[in-house]
């Protein structure tokens, strides 16, 4: 019978009990999406949502760090990030529809002029 440590990380959910490894995965899986949607992407809604994917992302990681290791650093620090995060979206989207109210678009191409 194999031992827990020798165990591929995605099998360990048919034990219950994921561990760091499944976390930091799932983790750079969700960055390299959002990566590649800030650079693949021309709609300033979708470039934010991937912006976000980031940021979740990189919380997640700060999360299962934290619990792995025993302390409660982390949680208070994604605490302060969801926070943070949650007024960012509010002056975000602000932003985004006072752009798609004067220049009637949300491309990020046609978006290249400050004045009018």
């Amino acid at each position: 019978m194999p031992t827990p440590d020798s165990i591929h990380p995605v099998s360990l959910l048919a034990f219950g009990q994921p561990g760091l490894n499944a976390y930091i995965i799932v983790s750079l899986l969700l960055f390299v999406i959002g990566f590649f949607g800030v650079l693949l992407r021309r709609n300033t809604l979708v470039l934010y949502m991937a912006l976000e994917i980031m940021l979740l992302a990189s919380t997640l990681a700060l999360a299962a760090f934290s619990r792995f290791q025993g302390t409660v650093d982390g949680g208070v620090f994604v605490f302060f990030i969801l926070s943070i995060a949650a007024a960012e979206v509010a002056v975000g989207l602000a932003i985004i529809v006072a752009l798609f109210r004067r220049r009637q678009t949300i491309q990020v191409g046609e978006l290249n002029h400050l004045k009018n």
